[in-house]
């Protein structure tokens, strides 16, 4: 059988985006099960609920988007990460797919656009 909602972290320094991703992601039909808030809480979020997918912000502190990206990926290779990020951030989103990322998304961000870009992670080999 297969299941069509997917586990999603959502990671954004923003507590405004987290909410605003995470509000789409459920009306998509997925379930967010966990947020992260900085690129170490996403690599320890990780590693506890263990996604199928994550949103990564690329601008955080401590830890940006591209670290901690090529963080999970290094201990998780079958991670499925997208990018979220900000018009004049092309370097460092061709970092992050460098480091494993299978896709980006714009801000603001647009339920469809989200939708489409997890709809590619979703079904692309890592």
């Amino acid at each position: 059988m297969t299941i069509d909602y997917l586990r999603v972290l959502v990671v954004d320094d923003s507590l405004i985006t987290i909410n605003k991703v995470s509000s789409m992601l459920t009306a998509i039909g997925h379930s967010v099960i966990a947020t992260a808030r900085t690129g170490a809480e996403a690599l320890a979020a990780y590693r506890e609920s263990r996604p199928d997918i994550v949103t990564m912000d690329i601008t955080m502190p401590d830890m940006d988007g591209v670290e901690a990206t090529k963080r999970i990926i290094e201990e998780f290779p079958d991670a499925r990460i997208i990018m979220v990020t900000s018009h004049g951030q092309e370097k460092m989103v061709l970092a992050a797919i460098d480091a494993g990322a299978l896709g980006y998304v714009l801000k603001p961000i647009r339920a469809d656009k989200l939708e489409a870009t997890i709809d590619q992670a979703r079904n692309r080999e890592s």
